[in-house]
């Protein structure tokens, strides 16, 4: 089960609840679960109870008991305590079930990943200053709005800048404002669209302008061009790179991230005509190997895969690419860690095995997360690099 999943669970048990007249009270239109924060309980938790408190005219604690027991009993929960004034705390049942929903998600939406329809029905209409920086974070605001259902239309005070095309900037027209996009900090003085492209290019300007708060200042010095790991956008980028050649060179070797039944790698006992005890002791063996993929290496990079569509969600509500960048030199951090300690490809004498097929999956899931994101930041995400 994915935090979407859940989240509609959950939604569901309200409506379940309304529907049934224990609970009195108007259907939100989404319900937002988040992880457990350090030392509380369970694997996420969940403010609904008290968010429908007010309106059923009851306790926090009494509504929440209300919709545990209508969760409780959905596949893939395996238990869901209250703790505090009503919080819901869910524990998930099979963990390596729920990360293969996870990478089975990521798989089927590819760099749609993430989008959602959870602004569907919102309108908003932004106006910024003829100013570089105002103009990329609007055009970025559009488009993780816009990722989300909403429809959204921007205005510049003045005519654009006609170099702001090259940097993906579109103003649908220019005038009276009707919404000031405020908070925006410019960039130092003289630092037009033309400048930044000529001394950074398109993808590295983006990056530098959006990657900082939109109150803080934009780094925008050599140090995007340095093809190293101290800067972000190259690690984040060659992270997308790596997972992708990955994918060719298990394809080189004869084999891909689809899942196979374990026991079906072609140097086991099954493939020498084996007895029936020893090919079942080899499928066991695979199975727990293949469970190792999704232990503690994998964890870090798991978490951040499930949590994409919640970080794109809160980007495109506060207004901040930012958050979208740093989730994205997250993922890419725990993108190498994981590939150090568990290696998705075979090496030496080495054949491919059911974890080389689980580790694969995690890598081009973790590749297919960052070029969805670079993409909503509008900056292109190489195969090779």
């Amino acid at each position: 089960m994915t935090p979407a999943d859940l989240s509609r669970t959950v939604l569901h048990a309200v409506r379940r609840a309304v529907d049934e007249d224990a609970l009195r009270a108007p259907v939100p239109a989404r319900v937002r679960v988040e992880r457990t924060r350090p030392g509380g309980s369970g694997d996420y938790a969940c403010a609904v109870a008290l968010q429908l408190a007010g309106p059923a005219a009851l306790p926090a604690l009494e509504v929440a008991r209300i919709l545990r027991e209508r969760v409780a009993a959905e596949p893939g929960v395996g238990r869901v305590e209250i703790t505090g004034p009503g919080f819901l705390s869910f524990t998930l049942d099979a963990p390596a079930e729920s990360d293969r929903a996870v990478l089975a998600a990521v798989r089927e939406q590819g760099l749609a990943y993430g989008h959602g329809d959870a602004l569907r029905g919102e309108i908003h209409r932004f106006h910024h200053a003829r100013e570089v920086r105002a103009a990329v974070t609007a055009q970025t605001v559009r488009r993780l709005l816009t990722a989300q259902g909403a429809r959204v239309r921007t205005t510049c005070a003045e005519p654009p800048d006609p170099d702001w095309g090259r940097l993906g900037v579109t103003v649908d027209a220019h005038g009276t404002p009707p919404v000031p996009l405020t908070g925006i900090r410019p960039v130092p003085a003289g630092a037009t669209a033309g400048e930044l492209l000529e001394r950074l290019g398109p993808d590295a300007a983006r990056w530098g302008l959006l990657r900082a708060a939109g109150h803080d200042r934009a780094a925008l010095g050599p140090e995007l061009l340095v093809q190293g790991e101290a800067n972000p956008l190259f690690r984040v980028r060659y992270a997308h790179a790596r997972a992708r050649a990955l994918t060719r060179g298990a394809a080189a070797l004869g084999f891909t991230a689809e899942p196979a039944p374990y026991g079906a790698s072609p140097s086991g006992p099954a493939a020498h005509g084996a007895s029936p005890a020893a090919q079942a002791a080899q499928a066991a063996q695979a199975a727990l190997t293949a469970t190792t993929a999704y232990d503690a290496p994998a964890r870090p990079l798991l978490d951040l895969i499930a949590d994409h569509p919640g970080v794109l969600l809160a980007g495109a509500r506060h207004r901040a690419p930012d958050r979208v960048a740093r989730q994205l030199e997250a993922v890419a951090h725990a993108f190498f860690d994981f590939h150090d300690s568990c290696p998705p490809l075979p090496a030496g004498d080495e054949k491919p095995s059911a974890a080389h097929r689980a580790r694969l999956a995690i890598a081009e899931a973790a590749g297919t997360v960052l070029a969805g994101g670079l993409s909503l930041l509008g900056i292109r995400a190489p195969e090779h690099l």
